[in-house]
């Protein structure tokens, strides 16, 4: 389901501690994004922001876990992506902090994707 212009407002204003973001539409939901690089993400009005070793724990130890999808043929997979707590709807300050984790992740695997210059 795509998400609407109200939710698209309301993630923005969640995200006010952490800077300026875009939102943009992609596969039924909509990425987040800050400079560029795409650190979260929305889907059926849920926001998951982007791990990798360094933050999964701490979705982990809140008892979250990533954005999962079916493929065509039928098997489950997990995106780098974990839903965000509860209490982060109301804590912006600390949602803040997340999101910078999610966005230095996002940054590390950009750098691991990026062609080696000589």
């Amino acid at each position: 389901m795509p998400v609407s212009d109200e939710y698209r407002e309301y993630v923005r204003d969640l995200f006010t501690a952490f800077g300026a973001i875009r939102i943009r539409s992609m596969f039924g939901g909509a990425g987040i994004f800050r400079d560029d690089l795409m650190f979260g993400l929305i889907i059926d009005d849920q926001i998951y922001l982007k791990v990798d070793d360094h933050n999964r724990a701490d979705f982990e130890d809140a008892g979250q876990g990533p954005f999962l999808y079916e493929r065509k043929n039928g098997r489950t997979m997990a995106m780098s992506y974990y839903l965000i707590p509860d209490s982060l709807y109301d804590d912006t300050e600390e949602l803040a902090q997340w999101a910078g984790n999610a966005f230095a992740a996002a940054q590390r695997g950009a750098r691991k994707k990026s062609p080696h210059r000589r």
